[in-house]
C-alpha cells in the first residue's frame, strides 16, 4: 500500500513539475527561515540549563530608583555579601565573585608574558559549592581557602603551561601584575554546554586583600555599588524564593541612606534566577564581547519564521485546491474501486509529506547560506553543526509533520469529498467556497508581504534619520585613544598629547575624559539653592581641558571656558539651565551648585548636544576639569582631529602615533577609537533590524509571487479557449492582459488596505522607543502599495501575455 502511494505521488509530481517546483521552493524558503530562527531560539534558551542546582541558584542584583527613572546594576555592595554570609533565612550557599582585569600575567618559570587575560575572578569555596565543575587535577578540599591560591580551567592551564600534563601544572606559579604570585592548586574542565559563566581563572578571595588588581574590598560600606562586585546565592530547596526576596527587602530598608532618600532615591536588591540571566535586558552577562540575547527579539524572530512558513503552506493549499479538477477523475475512479475517504486523505498527506521532505532537503542548503550571510549577527557558538543536536533533529521532524498536516489535510479533505458519479460525468463544480478560500489566502499572503515592505521602508527611513541627524557635536575626522588605566602619570599623558599634536595631519588635540557622546557616563547628585526653592537632581559630568569644547565644536552660549584644567568651575548645558528655571544663559552665570558639601560656580553655558543615541533625550550635564588630580586623574584619553580632506593618508598618521605610544607605553595595547564608529555603534541594533526585515520582506515577496504565479498559470490554462474566442472577436493584447490580471490586482489592493493600518500601528509603537523619530510619511505607504502592485502585475503579465499571444486557432481546434 505504501509503495503504491509513493508511486502515485512521484507520478503526480512528475506530471505537474511546474506546480511541484513552486510548492517545494515556497516551502523550502519558509522551512529554511524556520530552521535558522529555531536554531537561534534553541541556542539562547539552552544557556545554563545543565547545572544540577540550577533552580536554586540566583544572582543578587541592584535596582536604583531616582526622579529621572530606574537604573540597574548587576553588582551589589560588598557589605551585602558580608551581611548575608552572617546568616539569611533560606540561603544555604553564598558565593561572592569579584571581576578582575589584570594588565598581564607571567609564567614564573618561563617568564613568558600574557597580556590582558580575560575572565579572571576572585572567588572562594562557595562558588564551587554552587556550580559543579569536573575536577581534572589537584585537591578538591578547602578550595581557594588561603591567600595566593589559583584554580585554572583546562583551556587556560594548557595556554599558560604548554606541553605540561595537568597534574604537573598543579603547584606551579603565575605572577599577576608583576607583584601577585599565586600557586595553581587545582584544574577544572571547561563547561561543555552553553553557559554565561565564562570564567577561566579563579583567584582566592583572600588574595584580594594584598592585590592591586581590584580595590573593591576597600569599599565595604553600604554606599558603594560596582558591577564588578557580584553575588550568587543558593536557596534551600524547601524555601520559596519570595520569602528570601522579602528578607532582602528588609535589608534594603535597614540600610537606606537618609541623604539619598532626601533626593527621592531608593535602592533595592533583587533575586535574579540563573535561568533569567541570559535574557534579562537590564543586566549584563560576563561575556561582554557577545551580543545580548533578547526574549522580545526571539519572539519577533519566531513570528517572522511562522509567517514565512505559513506563506509557503498557503501556496500548497491554494495550488492543490486549484488543481482539484485535474485530479477529479482519478479520485472518482479510486472511490469507485473501493477507496475510502480516510485512504484518500492519507494518500494526499503522503504526497504532501514527500514534497515537504524534498523542500526540507533544499532548505538545509539554504539554511547553510543564511547562517553564513548572518554570521556577523550570530553568536560565535551558533553554527551549522548545531543541526546534529538531537533536540534540533526532533524539532525538525515535528515541524515537517506539522507542515505536512497544515498543507495537505484540507486539500486532501476537499478532493476526497468529490462524488464519483458527478466526477465521471464531468459535472463537478470547482468554484464556490474553494475559490473564495483561495482568494482569502492570497489576500493574507499579500497582507504579510505588504506589512514587511512598509516596515522595512520605515525602519530604513528612521535609521537614515538617526544617522544624518545633527547631534550637536563634530563627529567626522575625530578620534581618541585611551591611555592605560594602571599608569596615571599625567606627565606621560601630556607628553603623548604633545607628540600627537606634532603630526602633520593632526589639527587639534585635547587631553580629556570620555567623548561627549559615548556608552560611558559619570553622574553625581547636585543641589541648586535660590531664595525660593531647592532643586535636587542627578547631573552628568563631562571632563576635559580647555581645548575640548573647540575640538568637538561645542558652542558657548554665555560665559567663558575654564581658566585652567584643574580649576573647580562648571559649564552647564541648556537642558540643565531650563531645569533650574533660568530664562536666559546669562542668568545662570555666577550661580553656585552644591555637590558633596562643596559649592562650585557656573561660569558658562554650552549648547545642548546628544550624549548618547537619539533613542534617548538630552540629559542635564556639566563640563568640568580635572578636579581630583592630586588623588586620581580624570583625563585618561587623548582626543584629536584629523584633516578631513586627506583620509587616504590617515593610516600613516595613525602608524606614527602608534610608534610614539610604544615608546611611552610599551606594555599596553594601542587602540584608536573614531567618533564616527561610536555613533554607528549606537544604532547597531537598528541596522540588524533593517537587515532582518529586508530579508523577511524579500522572502515573503518571493513566496507570495510564486503562489500568485501558480494561480495565474492555472487560471490562464482554464481560460485558454475563452482567450482564443476573445482574440478572434478582436480583443487587444492589453485588454486580454487586464482581463486576466484584474481579479488578482483587486486582491493585492484589498491586501494593501488591510496591511496599511496594521503596519502603521506596529511601526508607531516601535518608534515610541525613540526620543527623536522620523515622520510616518504617506509616501512610504503609497510606495509600498504601488511597488507590490507593479511586482504582482509583472509576475502575472509574464504568463498572461504569453498566453494571449498564442495562436487562437490551436486553442479552438477541438471545438
Amino acid at each position: 500500500m505504501i509503495q503504491n502511494y509513493l508511486k502515485i505521488a512521484f507520478r503526480s509530481i512528475a506530471r505537474h513539475k511546474f506546480f511541484a517546483a513552486i510548492k517545494i521552493i515556497s516551502l523550502a524558503i519558509g522551512l529554511s527561515a524556520s530552521f535558522v530562527i529555531g536554531l537561534m531560539v534553541y541556542y539562547d534558551l539552552t544557556f545554563d540549563k545543565f547545572h544540577p542546582k540550577g533552580e536554586s541558584i540566583h544572582r543578587i542584583t541592584t535596582e536604583f530608583t531616582t526622579p529621572e527613572g530606574k537604573f540597574y546594576n548587576p553588582g551589589v555592595t560588598v557589605a551585602l555579601g558580608i551581611d548575608i554570609k552572617e546568616g539569611l533565612p533560606g540561603v544555604e550557599v553564598v558565593a561572592p565573585v569579584f571581576l578582575a582585569y589584570p594588565l598581564h600575567v607571567r609564567n614564573a618559570k618561563t617568564k613568558k608574558l600574557y597580556k590582558k587575560p580575560e575572565y579572571v575572578v576572585y572567588a572562594d569555596q562557595g562558588y564551587f559549592d554552587l556550580f559543579e565543575y569536573r575536577w581534572l587535577a589537584g585537591s578538591t578540599d578547602k578550595i581557594l581557602e588561603n591567600p595566593n591560591e589559583l584554580v585554572l580551567s583546562e583551556n587556560r592551564a594548557r595556554k599558560y603551561f604548554p606541553g605540561k600534563t595537568l597534574n604537573d601544572i598543579v603547584g606551579r606559579t603565575l605572577v599577576y601584575q608583576d607583584t601577585i604570585p599565586v600557586t595553581v592548586t587545582a584544574i577544572v574542565a571547561n563547561f561543555e554546554e552553553r553557559s554565561d559563566l565564562v570564567f577561566e581563572e579563579f583567584i582566592s578571595l583572600k588574595t584580594a586583600d594584598n592585590a592591586d588588581m581590584t580595590n573593591l574590598l576597600e569599599y565595604s560600606g553600604w554606599g558603594s555599588t560596582s558591577s564588578a562586585s557580584q553575588l550568587f546565592v543558593g536557596i534551600a530547596g524547601n524555601v520559596n524564593a519570595a520569602a528570601t526576596q522579602s528578607e532582602l527587602d528588609k535589608i534594603s530598608k535597614a540600610h537606606e541612606d537618609p541623604e539619598t532618600k532626601a533626593f527621592g532615591q531608593s535602592r533595592k536588591f533583587y533575586l535574579q534566577p540563573l535561568t533569567d540571566m541570559h535574557f534579562d535586558p537590564n543586566y549584563n552577562t560576563f561575556d561582554f564581547s557577545s551580543s545580548r540575547a533578547s526574549m522580545s527579539v526571539l519572539i519577533s524572530l519566531g513570528f517572522i519564521a511562522f509567517f514565512l512558513l505559513l506563506l509557503g503552506s498557503i501556496n500548497f493549499i491554494n495550488l492543490n485546491t486549484a488543481q482539484a479538477t485535474q485530479r477529479a477523475k482519478e479520485i472518482g475512479i479510486r472511490k469507485t474501486l473501493g477507496s475510502s475517504k480516510k485512504q484518500l486523505v492519507i494518500q494526499f498527506l503522503g504526497e504532501t509529506f514527500l514534497l515537504t521532505l524534498l523542500a526540507a532537503v533544499l532548505s538545509l542548503f539554504l539554511s547553510f547560506s543564511l547562517l553564513r550571510i548572518f554570521s556577523d549577527f550570530l553568536p560565535q557558538g551558533l553554527s551549522f553543526e548545531l543541526f546534529s543536536d538531537p533536540w534540533v533533529i526532533a524539532f525538525i521532524i515535528v515541524l515537517l509533520l506539522l507542515v505536512t498536516f497544515l498543507s495537505g489535510f484540507y486539500p486532501g479533505l476537499v478532493l476526497s469529498h468529490f462524488k464519483p458519479v458527478s466526477v465521471l460525468k464531468n459535472q463537478i463544480l470547482t468554484g464556490g467556497d474553494k475559490s473564495s478560500l483561495r482568494k482569502y489566502l492570497t489576500v493574507f499572503q499579500f497582507v504579510i508581504a505588504q506589512i514587511f515592505i512598509i516596515g522595512t521602508l520605515l525602519v530604513g527611513k528612521q535609521l537614515h534619520f538617526l544617522m544624518t541627524q545633527d547631534m550637536g557635536i563634530q563627529t567626522e575626522a575625530l578620534a581618541n585613544i585611551q591611555t592605560p588605566q594602571h599608569d596615571e602619570s599625567i606627565e606621560k599623558r601630556i607628553r603623548f598629547m604633545n607628540e600627537i599634536k606634532e603630526q602633520p595631519l593632526v589639527n587639534e588635540a585635547s587631553l580629556s575624559g570620555h567623548p561627549p557622546a559615548s556608552f560611558s557616563s559619570n553622574s553625581s547628585h547636585v543641589t541648586y539653592f535660590d531664595k525660593e526653592k531647592e532643586i535636587n537632581t542627578s547631573l552628568l559630568f563631562l571632563y576635559g581641558d580647555k581645548n575640548y569644547l573647540d575640538l568637538y565644536d561645542i558652542e558657548l552660549l554665555a560665559g567663558r571656558n575654564h581658566l585652567n584644567d584643574t580649576i573647580r568651575e562648571l559649564i552647564i548645558n541648556e537642558t540643565y539651565l531650563k531645569l533650574l528655571g533660568f530664562k536666559t544663559p546669562q542668568d545662570a552665570l555666577g550661580k553656585m551648585i552644591k555637590m558633596n558639601d562643596e559649592s562650585y560656580p557656573i561660569v558658562g553655558v554650552m549648547e545642548d548636544f546628544n550624549q548618547r543615541s537619539l533613542k534617548s533625550g538630552i540629559e542635564p550635564m556639566a563640563f568640568a576639569g580635572d578636579w581630583y588630580r592630586e588623588r586620581f586623574v580624570r583625563f585618561n584619553r587623548v582626543h584629536f582631529s584629523l584633516r578631513a580632506g586627506q583620509s587616504e593618508n590617515w593610516p600613516q598618521t595613525i602608524a606614527q602615533i602608534e610608534k610614539v605610544w610604544n615608546e611611552i607605553y610599551p606594555d599596553a595595547d594601542f587602540q584608536v577609537n573614531f567618533m564616527s564608529d561610536i555613533v554607528e555603534r549606537f544604532y547597531r541594533q537598528e541596522r540588524r533590524t533593517t537587515t532582518l526585515l529586508r530579508w523577511a520582506t524579500g522572502l515573503s515577496i518571493i513566496i507570495s509571487c510564486l503562489g500568485l504565479l501558480g494561480l495565474v498559470v492555472y487560471t490562464t490554462e482554464r481560460r485558454t479557449k475563452e482567450i482564443g474566442i476573445r482574440k478572434v472577436l478582436g480583443a487587444t493584447l492589453m485588454q486580454l492582459n487586464m482581463l486576466l490580471c484584474k481579479d488578482f490586482l483587486i486582491l493585492v489592493g484589498i491586501a494593501f488596505v488591510i496591511a496599511a493600518p496594521i503596519a502603521w500601528y506596529g511601526m508607531n509603537q516601535w518608534l515610541e522607543a525613540f526620543a527623536y523619530k522620523t515622520n510616518m510619511s504617506w509616501w512610504v505607504f503609497l510606495l509600498s502599495g504601488m511597488g507590490m502592485g507593479i511586482i504582482s502585475l509583472i509576475i502575472m503579465s509574464i504568463r498572461t501575455i504569453a498566453k494571449a499571444n498564442a495562436n487562437p486557432v490551436k486553442s479552438l481546434r477541438t471545438e
